[in-house]
């Protein structure tokens, strides 16, 4: 979130897409509820299926899964079409007025640059034409036809409303209230909020499906405003955590990528990820990188880490040419090439797509650890083997080790929220005798390695890996039993040396928390595991403890409550919040004001001291100091969204572009490519969500969840239901191209059909709760129809559209 949960209260038009906040996120949802009791804002809901989200908001339209961009790009045109844009936003905290490379072109569905035998794209033309000087050229008057604005223009001029109810499904008539609806706040004293979850993150093309969403929020000037902004919904508070503590095959706490391999060098590694500032006088944040980066290497390696060794930074893994996530790893299990798999507090043969495939590579592991709470289906995976039914347990060679985990709530430590507030709790019940905390666990296994390397040391081997673990710090009060407060002030750092600032005044003793990022050094004088958490343990005591939650400004900030990140800023960007002067846009709102002499703060600022007027413009985390429109070359399959089908499409073309008809840059491995399936033989679109009463895969061990929620089943409209003979109660098989389920049939109105480039589409709704590793009945596994395909940028799974076909069978599930 660039905003927070309670700031949703502030908005004048609330939109719900790629999510459904009432039934996933009911106590957050409140907040919506509050806009409209407060600010009579209007809620409008845009999803497959008329979901609870739906059922209390102003306004609801289907949508074909998988099509969000076209809608989304339609109401782009209709805020330039129709003047909707708030203009000195857009002229100044944009890059609107930037010209492009001549070179840059878009034709029949591919950007200039690509190459079809490497699926992928030269990117030199995605940038800006330089003047002599090597800055960007500008046309502030929006002229010139190689702005940002006008190529914009060019590229959405395709989504009219008719291509929207062609591709989309959605009515011309509900599409143009939706449009209007949003366009309203292109008034700067209002403002849309969008919130959004997996709905649009698990597509091929789900990153483009936020940048589209974010591209209407610039140019309506609602980021950095309080009820405004980019808004994910977390699914629960390790998500964020994640993300932020850099839990990804590619990266490093703090948003920092890992080195690949040819990073010979930390100084190489730093100047190729470190960004130069694009226009003079603007604040480039990332140049900070090599502090972030010095100081995060010196918490991991502490007096190992020194200048003449490039401080430990040889201790780091490196990044080959094919990346080792998720999908990859498995398909390397599958050919045996991989003998040991530790699964921490993860569920990957209900979470990873073709549960099939996955069970296939678990029987070929030598060993499997798995460290949680409860039984999970990946720890009895070999009690339920879908179209590997025929094997018998004792052939699987895989040794399978269980180790209890305490639950969050039998330990201290802190918890990541979907706004970035870190909260602290606190222990509130004794764990089993025989669980330990993750990091226990995770101390002793590093301990007997450590004991069994220096024995084959002994024996004159050499461990290739003891040179690097013994380089970490582990200097804990008890080594085998690290504690959530000596983490959090490792997080968030330490001064190492004296520090002074630029006029020679002392800011911090040797051995005081830091308390702020600002303070780190790259000279190896600072340490900080994860530079945005730096201030969340300082001096003054644990900030996420902190429980003030008096509200001045009435916007819901309560900066006295937690810690958010960075700096316990609560809104992101928040500079734009006011115009070049100073001024807010909307004084009933103010977030920051100049008032002559200085700033006023209602938030933390997001932009320093630099007065109005002068060129540090609000988005300091880019190098030209403004958002973009045009997103350079950081995305795979384009610097603007287009819309792409999914890789099993009901329609099976694509009405914008025929002969490109999925994202061109997706990644599908070459033992996958027989999985997917047409609709020629599945004429049916799965997607999957959740309920309420259930959380994840973790409450079907919980009775009250179970008796709430008995068993899984799927959702299906009465239309299909009539046409396939189905009745409500029915036993049915949902079969893909990677597998089958049985369960029973829900005919309901909640799941409508609609028409698509002239073919009437059918919805399967999914929940994805199910499982053997159950107090309950056992059930199947919703990711036993899904494919091994994810977003081209991040390989998140395409879970929310996916093609099956639905019979009604005799048999009992």
């Amino acid at each position: 979130m660039t905003n927070h949960w309670v700031d949703i209260k502030n908005a004048d038009v609330v939109v719900v897409m790629g999510g459904n906040a009432a039934e996933a996120h009911p106590v957050g949802f409140r907040w919506a509820i509050e806009a409209k009791k407060q600010n009579g804002a209007k809620l409008m809901v845009v999803d497959p299926r008329f979901n609870r989200t739906a059922s209390v908001a102003d306004f609801y339209s289907p949508i074909r899964s998988g099509t969000d961009i076209t809608l989304l790009l339609g109401v782009i045109k209709y805020l330039l079409d129709n003047d909707k844009i708030q203009h000195e936003y857009v002229k100044h905290y944009t890059n609107a007025s930037f010209l492009i490379h001549e070179g840059f072109g878009f034709e029949d569905g591919l950007f200039t640059g690509y190459n079809p035998e490497t699926r992928s794209y030269d990117k030199s033309t995605w940038s800006y034409q330089l003047d002599e000087n090597g800055q960007p050229k500008r046309d502030m008057t929006l002229q010139d036809p190689r702005c940002v604005i006008n190529l914009l223009k060019k590229h959405v001029e395709r989504y009219t409303p008719e291509m929207i109810e062609r591709v989309c499904g959605t009515k011309q008539k509900a599409f143009q209230e939706f449009a209007e609806t949003i366009a309203s706040t292109a008034d700067p004293k209002r403002t849309t909020t969008f919130l959004y979850a997996l709905g649009w993150t698990q597509h091929t093309v789900g990153a483009q499906n936020i940048r589209s969403m974010a591209m209407i929020q610039l140019l309506l000037g609602n980021i950095g405003m309080s009820g405004g902004g980019v808004n994910a919904l977390r699914g629960h508070s390790n998500v964020q955590g994640t993300t932020d503590m850099g839990l990804f095959p590619s990266m490093l706490p703090g948003y920092i990528p890992l080195p690949i391999e040819t990073d010979t060098t930390l100084d190489a590694f730093l100047k190729r990820i470190t960004p130069k500032t694009a226009v003079d006088g603007q604040t480039n944040y990332w140049q900070n990188t090599p502090k972030f980066m010095v100081s995060m290497l010196k918490a991991f390696y502490g007096e190992n880490a020194t200048k003449e060794n490039e401080f430990g930074y040889h201790n780091l893994p490196k990044q080959y040419k094919k990346k080792m996530d998720h999908m990859r790893f498995i398909e390397l299990m599958d050919q045996g090439k991989i003998n040991g798999y530790i699964c921490q507090g993860y569920n990957p043969l209900a979470s990873y797509p073709d549960k099939n495939k996955i069970s296939s590579a678990l029987r070929k592991l030598k060993f499997l650890i798995v460290c949680d709470p409860l039984a999970t289906d990946t720890s009895e995976f070999w009690q339920h083997h879908g179209e590997y039914n025929d094997v018998n347990p004792a052939d699987i060679q895989t040794e399978v080790i269980r180790l209890p985990t305490i639950c969050f709530a039998e330990e201290d430590g802190s918890i990541a929220n979907s706004g970035r507030w870190l909260q602290w709790h606190w222990k509130a019940a004794e764990p089993p005798k025989e669980a330990k905390p993750d990091v226990d666990i995770l101390a002793e296994i590093r301990e007997v390695m450590l004991e069994m390397y220096h024995e084959e040391k002994a024996q004159g081997k050499t461990p290739v890996s003891l040179e690097t673990i013994e380089a970490m710090t582990w200097d804990y009060n008890n080594p085998l039993e690290p504690k959530a407060d000596e983490l959090a002030k490792e997080n968030n750092g330490y001064a190492l040396e004296d520090l002074y600032d630029a006029s020679g005044k002392l800011i911090a003793k040797k051995g005081e928390l830091l308390s702020s990022f600002a303070q780190l050094r790259d000279d190896g004088s600072t340490s900080s595991a994860i530079w945005i958490y730096t201030g969340q343990w300082t001096e003054k005591g644990n900030q996420m403890a902190n429980r003030d939650n008096s509200d001045p400004s009435g916007l819901g900030n309560t900066l006295g409550w937690a810690f958010s990140w960075p700096l316990n800023r609560r809104v992101l960007y928040n500079r734009a919040s006011a115009d070049l002067s100073g001024k807010p846009w909307n004084p009933k709102r103010q977030l920051v004001k100049w008032n002559g002499k200085n700033w006023n703060y209602i938030d933390v600022a997001d932009f320093g001291t630099a007065p109005p007027n002068s060129n540090v413009t609000p988005f300091i985390m880019n190098n030209e100091g403004v958002s973009r429109l045009f997103a350079l070359n950081k995305l795979t399959e384009g610097p603007f969204p287009e819309h792409y089908e999914p890789i099993e499409t009901p329609i099976g073309t694509n009405p914008l572009h025929p002969n490109v008809v999925s994202n061109p840059t997706v990644r599908i491995l070459e033992s996958d490519k027989d999985r997917f399936g047409d609709a020629s033989q599945f004429p049916y679109v799965g997607t999957t969500y959740r309920l309420t009463e259930h959380f994840h895969f973790w409450t079907k061990q919980s009775n009250l969840n179970m008796i709430a929620q008995p068993e899984p089943f799927v959702e299906i409209s009465e239309e299909l239901a009539k046409e396939k003979g189905i009745e409500n109660g029915d036993v049915v098989k949902v079969t893909s191209k990677r597998g089958y389920i049985k369960t029973k049939a829900v005919v309901t109105k909640r799941v409508r059909s609609i028409d698509a480039d002239g073919k009437r589409i059918h919805t399967v709704g999914i929940p994805l709760h199910g499982g053997f590793a159950t107090v309950g009945k056992k059930s199947f596994l919703a990711n036993t129809l899904t494919g091994r395909v994810g977003d081209a940028n991040t390989q998140t799974p395409e879970y929310k559209t996916f093609l099956v076909n639905i019979e009604k069978v005799t048999e009992a599930v």
